[in-house]
């Protein structure tokens, strides 16, 4: 594999790692500023691969496209950070479900299910561990007395 290929593939597996994990931290929390940032890492993850690619056709679009990407990103975060801090002075929580009055009006409002109660583990007394054999015998100077400091 030629080198300018081998490190096209490392950038883009690299780029793919971060949409990936960006993406699972997106669909999983439901906390808005770690929304947020599982947006931004998404992005950074696409800005890499564009630098990659750019720099492998020997281009600058790649490069001049992820400078206009982050000037867009920092006003959206600018616009995201204000809207986050005005509704949590509203609502008091960071918990998107916990927003009902952002959803159109003819949506049904979202209503969490409650999880199942765990079963109760019986009482059972603490393992314990067998002996593993005799303490071997030290001599009481060598505890009490230290030659070395």
């Amino acid at each position: 594999m030629p080198p300018e290929l081998a490190l096209l593939n490392n950038y883009l597996i690299v780029g793919a790692v971060l949409f990936g994990v960006g993406l699972i931290g997106f669909l999983c929390r439901r906390n808005m500023i770690v929304m947020f940032l599982s947006v931004e890492i998404m992005l950074q993850g696409v800005s890499l691969s564009l630098v990659a690619w750019g720099r492998f056709h020997n281009n600058f679009d790649g490069q001049m496209l992820v400078l206009f990407m982050i000037a867009v990103a920092a006003c959206e975060a600018a616009v995201a950070l204000a809207l986050v801090l005005m509704l949590f002075q509203r609502r008091g929580n960071l918990d998107i479900a916990e927003w009902q009055l952002l959803r159109e009006s003819n949506q049904p409002s979202f209503t969490e299910k409650p999880l199942p109660d765990e079963p109760t583990p019986a009482a059972e007394s603490s393992p314990h561990l067998s002996l593993a054999g005799v303490a071997p015998e030290v001599p009481r100077e060598e505890i009490e007395y230290r030659p070395k400091i």
